[in-house]
């Protein structure tokens, strides 16, 4: 809770992922990849309750020995490729809302940015109450500049994504920031069938390392190192 506000940390997982098999229970430093955001929201200061929305059983399983509640089972409508996030969001706070579980802030964590850390987390949740920000996402440097993109047309000419000179140093190019996937804040009251998570208003600026998206093996690879370095650092 912060500033008498309760907040909902939810992770949602489903059980059929494309690129990488069982991959929210996939074992990433001795620990299936979901368990690290559950420990992370669990750790945080703010957050009351860490729930998980899934359609699997193996999935309900493992949140729930990692400290993780799950109360409902998201039904398999909700869990199609081509369902939307924001759809199982909704359903989670209906199910919570019949057992007399009410929340004012809304902690979208997806278990696939395994990396992001506690302290991230509440950061982003202070910034979000201290600016009286209406949305949050985290961000993070791209890092390959869209100053050096170019479209192609069938006539294999190039033109260029942005319209700007790209003979520049680096160091002097102006700085572009993606949507990471890690952190989403949104009053639970604003939210609706129409809300777009990637397009919250606010930015949180992350670490590029700790912006890590598992959605290939070579994914888990990245991640798997970057921890293993962590760990060996006095």
């Amino acid at each position: 809770m912060i500033e008498n506000k309760r907040i909902l940390a939810l992770v949602p997982a489903r059980g059929n992922s494309k690129g990488i098999k069982d991959k929210n229970i996939k074992l990433l430093a001795g620990l299936p990849l979901i368990a690290h955001t559950i420990r992370s929201a669990l750790n945080s200061k703010y957050v009351d309750s860490v729930v998980v929305t899934t359609d699997s059983e193996k999935i309900a399983a493992v949140s729930s020995q990692y400290g993780a509640r799950v109360p409902f089972m998201r039904p398999d409508y909700l869990a199609l490729d081509t369902s939307k996030t924001v759809d199982a969001v909704l359903h989670a706070i209906e199910e919570l809302d019949r057992r007399n579980e009410q929340y004012d802030i809304l902690l979208l964590l997806q278990p696939t940015q395994p990396l992001r850390t506690t302290a991230e987390i509440d950061e982003a949740i202070e910034s979000f109450i201290k600016n009286n920000y209406a949305s949050l996402v985290s961000i993070c440097e791209v890092e390959e500049h869209p100053i050096l993109l170019r479209t192609i047309d069938n006539r294999m000419q190039v033109a260029p994504l942005l319209k700007l000179n790209s003979t520049v140093r680096r160091q002097d190019m102006p700085k572009y920031y993606k949507v990471n996937g890690a952190i989403y804040i949104n009053y639970i009251a604003d939210l609706d069938s129409n809300t777009s998570f990637n397009d919250n208003q606010f930015g949180y600026i992350m670490d590029r390392l700790h912006s890590i998206d598992i959605d290939e093996p070579i994914d888990l690879k990245i991640a798997e190192l970057y921890l293993e370095e962590a760990a060996a650092t006095p």
